[in-house]
């Protein structure tokens, strides 16, 4: 079994359950103002990570905050790495001026979900994040394409990302969220689909598929209603599985 994994959520996006979910994560994902967020919320966010000793990465997506980033944009590829790095390095200004570092960058909503099944776009986003800072730890979907590129590309540290909340289809892929069965809604299923994934690297499909799956770090979504219950049983139970929770 896995004796050390990631526990990491997506903040700065206006949900008001920051400060309750700091504390029980290890790396907080920052929105950098695309999708949601300003300089304010940076700023909050980032010292309320610092306060808690909670690792500080990036969280860029589609500038459309109306839909939350979470409606495809038809963009060029390079114009969506662009933006990537814009909203990065947006934060390591921000960062800066508070003594903080950026370590890693995680993609939001749909540029995430475009990214892990596009090879073209992948490519571009890998590339243009090394040229920000070749150093950057770069979470991505496990098993997805944004995967395959940046470890085919000697990207520095990939992390592969597993869910908490979400269900998975026959090929690995996250469940989209318009289907009925994109979200796990009940704490304990949630609870228990991490603890398989962790300790046996498998995750069972919404047809029943066994699919196997690398986790080296689990994402709880901060927007979500049940986001502290969830994170609060999810951190004691990987705790009395004898997992040790840090950031990669």
């Amino acid at each position: 079994m896995q004796r050390a994994i990631d526990l990491n959520c997506d903040l700065g996006e206006g949900a008001g359950q920051d400060a309750e979910l700091m504390p029980l994560i290890t790396s907080a994902n920052i929105a950098c103002g695309a999708h949601a967020g300003d300089a304010a919320t940076m700023r909050a966010t980032i010292a309320l990570a610092q306060k808690h000793g909670v690792a500080i990465g990036a969280h860029p997506g589609f500038a459309d905050k109306v839909n939350f980033g979470r409606k495809e944009l038809n963009l060029p590829a390079a114009e969506m790495a662009a933006a990537v790095v814009e909203q990065i390095q947006a934060l390591q200004q921000i960062a800066a001026e508070a003594s903080a570092r950026v370590r890693h960058v995680k993609l939001h909503g749909a540029l995430y979900n475009l990214a892990a099944r596009d090879a073209r776009l992948a490519q571009a986003i890998v590339d243009a994040i090394r040229v920000t800072e070749k150093n950057l730890i770069l979470y991505v979907l496990a098993g997805s394409e944004l995967e395959r590129v940046a470890r085919a590309k000697g990207h520095g540290m990939v992390v592969a990302e597993v869910f908490s909340d979400r269900t998975y289809q026959a090929d690995g892929s996250l469940t989209p969220r318009a289907w009925p069965d994109a979200l796990i809604h009940d704490e304990a299923q949630a609870v228990a689909q991490v603890l398989r994934m962790v300790r046996e690297g498998v995750v069972r499909a919404t047809d029943g598929t066994e699919v196997p799956i690398r986790a080296d770090t689990v994402c709880v979504h901060g927007d979500g209603p049940q986001a502290v219950a969830v994170a609060r049983r999810l951190r004691a139970s990987l705790e009395e599985a004898g997992v040790v929770l840090r950031a990669p």
